[in-house]
Order: C-alpha cells, then sequence, then structure tokens
C-alpha cells in the first residue's frame, strides 16, 4: 500500500511538473495606476491581480512582456513579494491551504450542513467539472424539498482557482443562515421567504490545482491540444462572448482565455442549466482581489438602462459594509475602468435575465508581504462584512417579488370582464 501511494505521488508530480513548467516564466509586475498606463493597457487582455494604492498589478508572461515593452510601459518586478519561494512555488504538500476549503473538505462540510439542517439545506449536484468533480449547490429555504413560487437569489464563488477566500463567504453565509434560523427572526424571516442558492466553488479542478501545485493558478484545467492548459471560466459566458476581442483573449495560453466558444466549458454549463430552471431574481459572484462592487456593464464603457437601480442596490451593500470592519468597497459599473470583461458571469445574467449581478472583489490582507494573500485569520472578518450585503439583497429580491405579484394580480383583475347590472 505504501509503494502505490508512493507511485500515485509521484505521478501527480509529474504530471503537476508538466503543467507548471509552462507559468514558471510568469512575473508578478506592477505599474503606475495613471491615465496614459490605463489607455496603453486598454485591449492587451492581461491578467490583473488588483488596483491597489495608486499602483496596478499583473501576472504577466513572457508575450505580455514583450507586449509591454513595445508600448514602452514602466514596470517593476514584484515577483519576489509574492510568490513563497522558500516554500516552493509548485508543491504537492497536503494542507497546505491551512483553514481555506479543498474541493473534498467543502464536499465534507456541505454535506454534514444538509444532514444537520435537513428542512433547510439540500446538497444539489448540478453537474460535472472537467475532471469529474461535483459542482454543487446548496439550496436554503423553510421548504427546502418544495418548489414554491416566491423570491429566489444565487451567489457564486470561486471561478478563479487561486481566490480561495471566494470560497469561503458563500459557504460561510450558508451556513449562517441554517445555524441562525431558530433563534434569529429576521434570518428566519428571509429564510422563509426566498429561494437562495449557494456554488460557493464553481472550478473545483482549478482549486486544487492551486493548493497541490502552483498557487497564482487562474483556469480550469482544459487540455487545449497545443501544450497549453485551461480556460478562463469567467469569460467562457455566452453574453458578448468575444466582444471585440477585448476583455478576453483567443490565446490559449493566456490567463484569459475565452474558450474555443460560448459555454464550451463545463462548469458554465452547470451555471447555465441551472439558471434555465429557476427564476433568480439577483446575483453575486465572489471574487478576489481589489476590495470593490462591480456591476454590469463589463464588456463596454456605455451605461445600461437599468444603471440607476445597479448603482443603488450596490451602494447599498457598500454602506451596510464598510461600517463592520472599516473597509470601504465601492460600488462602480465595471466597464468605467481600463479593466473591460467579456463573456462573464454578471454581464451574462443582467444581460440574458435582467437581474441585478454583482461580482464582489473580496480584499487583499495588507498585513502579508506582497498583499495578495488573505490570511487565514482573515476569513471570517471578512464574511463578517459581506453578511449584511447579502442579507439585504436576500431582502431586496423578496419585496421585489412580493411587489410584482402585487402588479400582477392587479393586471389580473384589469383583465376581468365588468358584469352589468340590469335594473
Amino acid at each position: 500500500m505504501k509503494n502505490i501511494l508512493t507511485i500515485l505521488i509521484f505521478v501527480c508530480f509529474i504530471l503537476g511538473s508538466v503543467h507548471a513548467q509552462h507559468f514558471a516564466d510568469r512575473e508578478i509586475i506592477r505599474l503606475d495606476n495613471n491615465q496614459e498606463n490605463r489607455k496603453e493597457l486598454l485591449g492587451l487582455n492581461l491578467d490583473l491581480l488588483m488596483e491597489k494604492e495608486g499602483n496596478i498589478y499583473i501576472v504577466a508572461s513572457p508575450n505580455d512582456l514583450i507586449a509591454l515593452n513595445a508600448k514602452n510601459i514602466l514596470y517593476d518586478i514584484e515577483s519576489h513579494k509574492f510568490y513563497p519561494r522558500e516554500l516552493g512555488v509548485f508543491t504537492i504538500q497536503s494542507g497546505v491551504n491551512g483553514d481555506f476549503h479543498s474541493y473534498p473538505e467543502l464536499e465534507r462540510d456541505l454535506m454534514a450542513l444538509a444532514d444537520t439542517y435537513p428542512d433547510l439545506a439540500q446538497v444539489i449536484d448540478i453537474g460535472d467539472s472537467l475532471e469529474q468533480r461535483n459542482i454543487y449547490a446548496v439550496r436554503i429555504s423553510d421548504n427546502v424539498g418544495l418548489q414554491e413560487n416566491e423570491a429566489s437569489v444565487i451567489f457564486l464563488g470561486c471561478h478563479h482557482a487561486r481566490e480561495w477566500i471566494s470560497v469561503e463567504v458563500p459557504f460561510l453565509l450558508g451556513k449562517y443562515l441554517v445555524e441562525n434560523y431558530s433563534t434569529d427572526e429576521e434570518v428566519k424571516r428571509l429564510v422563509d421567504n426566498c429561494d437562495i442558492w449557494i456554488v460557493p466553488l464553481v472550478n473545483p479542478d482549478g482549486l486544487e490545482y492551486s493548493i497541490h501545485f502552483y498557487r497564482y493558478w487562474r483556469k480550469n484545467m482544459r487540455d487545449n491540444g497545443d501544450g497549453t492548459y485551461g480556460v478562463d471560466l469567467n469569460r467562457n459566458y455566452g453574453y458578448k462572448w468575444g466582444w471585440n476581442n477585448l476583455g478576453s483573449s483567443p490565446d490559449s495560453a493566456s490567463e484569459v482565455y475565452r474558450g474555443p466558444g460560448p459555454f464550451t466549458e463545463p462548469e458554465i454549463q452547470a451555471i447555465r442549466d441551472l439558471f434555465a430552471q429557476m427564476h433568480f431574481q439577483a446575483l453575486v459572484s465572489y471574487h478576489s482581489y481589489s476590495q470593490v462592487i462591480l456591476y454590469p456593464w463589463g464588456y463596454t464603457e456605455e451605461v445600461s438602462d437599468k444603471e440607476d437601480i445597479l448603482f443603488q442596490i450596490g451602494d447599498r451593500m457598500s454602506r451596510l459594509m464598510e461600517p463592520v470592519n472599516g473597509r470601504y468597497y465601492p460600488a462602480e459599473r465595471a466597464g468605467a475602468g481600463f479593466y473591460l470583461t467579456n463573456g462573464d458571469t454578471t454581464d451574462w445574467s443582467f444581460g440574458v435575465y435582467g437581474i441585478p449581478s454583482y461580482t464582489i472583489e473580496l480584499p487583499p490582507d495588507s498585513r502579508l508581504k506582497g498583499e495578495f494573500f488573505n490570511a487565514e485569520s482573515d476569513i471570517h472578518p471578512i464574511f463578517d462584512e459581506n453578511l449584511p450585503a447579502a442579507l439585504y439583497l436576500v431582502d431586496w429580491c423578496i419585496q421585489t417579488h412580493a411587489s410584482q405579484a402585487h402588479n400582477a394580480t392587479l393586471r389580473g383583475r384589469q383583465k376581468q370582464p365588468r358584469l352589468l347590472h340590469l335594473k
């Protein structure tokens, strides 16, 4: 048995090395976040880590560096602050993710949640990843086994593998709702009147690879057939996919590779198919790191016809979040900056279904060298500050659903024929 385990570990290491070797030459670079640089960067479809304190941080390939040099864009190499050289960039150690969830740990905890609260939580396998891992949704409702005519909302996590904190926030939201249902009247009201869906891990294959081999892995594990791996799942949705070639890349080696076509990836097909069965009234997709609330459009700088309501909801969430830990998440239109995106979750859910849709970029931890990774001790504080916004959005869905139902009733009455009272 010991020999078999040793062989399996060796095989995993070799396979991981084959994938990871391509990324060993990536560099983390820092640029000044000024208007001239933003203009020059537009259209390069780079892998943005974050914007922070007047700087832009990017994961750059050799080809990216060539493109930047051709435009005479000045940058500094910051990799030494980010890559954990003392541990090795590529590792197959188990447990290296600490208090953050791996796929099997999340699976275990979701099942335990449903077993402990069977009347409130139901775990549903909504599809399989490329490597045949289950993509789990946890549905939370007072009548979790029934399809009721009530409001519904969805929270998504971890489209991008390296964004470990984006798994924790939606998972902890589900845990909070079921654990406080019997003691918190407000939580009970929300759960009683809304069908709440949480998919904490959209990209299970990528997460496992990020944990065990390459911490900065972003995409899924698609073998592109040309020596490159991975599709950026948050560029694979169908709305404005590949629009003007700005905000995603046709290059399979790119960190923002959109895939050969829209909805080619089974992980994104699972989300698409879930939407086809439900009638969600709002969406949040958690990402990191930037500490901002983004709403559509992302594929263009133009404003949508629902700009006012999108900003109002986002700004309200921001105002509820800030008092918890003093961190400010500004509400901004995604395409207003230099970093356009296309084929992403929120443009799709808003563009196709017309529902308020938000990308919440969770914060970096300024105490860690490089200001990129989150400390394990910050998992709960980051969740705590996001909780009021999530509860508010659930309540918004409830109020909106009630208003729509009332208006539908009034319209139904108006269509009823009038009875003539003859004397």
